[in-house]
């Protein structure tokens, strides 16, 4: 199936969105192995919902189908649809009376978390949702060591004006460990990034 941007442009997954779902070699331990990140964090946002802590989602994309083939009666198959709109970060909603935003991105690299994972439309959300008090963070993960962390987006707009600046085009793994937080994996919930944030925000 063939997506588009709204400007027309084909999207093409990269590879750091795509190696979770393709890869089963680095299994996550604690049961369930294999899973996405994006399942983790879905199964994450299940608990903390059904214990009444938060409620956060992983935000629809609006998608218009152009072009649907259909083999049987009873199948559709779409071939080709366009993204509505320029999609802005993964997740938001609500804890503690705090407006919550984060984007969940991974790579298989080791030393280094390469920026280009990011757009800079969700850049420019992430700039905006901050200047309105809200907390924004990203959540990343370096998948050949099973490793999450959870670095503050001001963080994340520093490193990306650093680049534009005409630094380096990646955070390098130090970097986002000196100023990050690695989230232990667990059963349930399976990445608590809420705990983080209360140590953060002293909630």
């Amino acid at each position: 199936m063939t997506f588009h941007y709204p400007n027309g442009k084909r999207y093409v997954a990269a590879a750091s969105e795509t190696a979770g779902r393709n890869s089963t070699d680095k299994k996550w331990s604690y049961g369930k192995r294999g899973m996405t990140l994006e399942e983790d964090i879905n199964e994450t946002n299940q608990y903390y919902l059904d214990r009444g802590l938060a409620v956060i989602h992983k935000k629809p994309t609006p998608v218009q189908i152009v072009d649907v083939n259909y083999p049987k009666r009873s199948a559709a198959v779409i071939k080709e649809a366009y993204f509505k709109q320029a999609s802005t970060t993964d997740y938001n909603g609500i804890y503690k009376g705090r407006y919550i935003d984060f984007e969940a991105k991974e790579t298989k690299l080791e030393t280094s978390f390469p920026l280009k994972n990011f757009h800079e439309h969700q850049i420019v959300h992430m700039k905006q949702v901050l200047a309105h008090g809200a907390i924004c963070f990203v959540l990343l993960r370096f998948s050949l060591t099973d490793e999450v962390y959870y670095l503050k987006a001001e963080h994340l707009l520093f490193f990306w004006q650093r680049m534009l600046d005409g630094g380096r085009k990646s955070i390098t793994k130090t970097e986002i460990e000196d100023l990050g937080s690695l989230i232990p994996l667990g059963f349930q919930p399976r990445i608590d990034y809420i705990k983080i944030i209360n140590n953060l925000y002293k909630f």
